[in-house]
């Protein structure tokens, strides 16, 4: 889906721009955190945006940085973007939730390994903690096992 790097944050633009979930962003998905700052306000507006639809949310940002940003974002394939005029309208090519996804699909597969002993500590673990977090939620997983096992005999695998 979408090839995103892992990178360490900038310390500047950490304090300078960083959010909650930004940060987030920031350190798991290969985002700057001001990379990771521009997407959060693509998402919150919804429509596509311009970088100086983008400055008042930017404060203190040069233009010329906010246009490298989303060229940024667009060449990572995170935005979308189109000519209108003189200038470029951005707009979110994946969802916050898409992108959690493809995270969390990247993390456990690396976190598994290559073998099916490596994989069993990360289960283990993952089992162990959510019967001590949230019963319900190991409930849940136990469901999502039994649906796919359905899936996969119905579809002959």
């Amino acid at each position: 889906m979408v090839a995103l790097l892992f990178r360490a944050p900038s310390e500047a633009y950490t304090r300078a721009v960083a959010r909650d979930r930004g940060t987030r962003l920031s350190t798991v998905a290969g985002l700057g955190p001001l990379e990771a700052r521009v997407v959060e306000i693509v998402w919150k507006r919804g429509i596509p945006v311009t970088v100086r639809d983008l400055q008042p949310d930017l404060r203190g940002l040069a233009y010329t940085t906010v246009m490298t940003t989303l060229d940024r974002l667009y060449k990572k394939g995170v935005l979308n973007r189109h000519k209108a005029g003189r200038a470029f309208l951005y707009s979110a090519r994946i969802t916050p939730r898409d992108l959690e996804q493809s995270l969390a699909r990247r993390l456990t597969a690396w976190l598994l390994g290559a073998t099916r002993e490596s994989a069993r500590p990360l289960l283990s673990g993952l089992v162990d903690t959510l019967e001590q977090t949230d019963g319900a939620l190991l409930e849940e997983l136990e469901r999502m096992i039994r649906a796919r096992r359905g899936q996969l005999r119905r579809e002959g695998r």
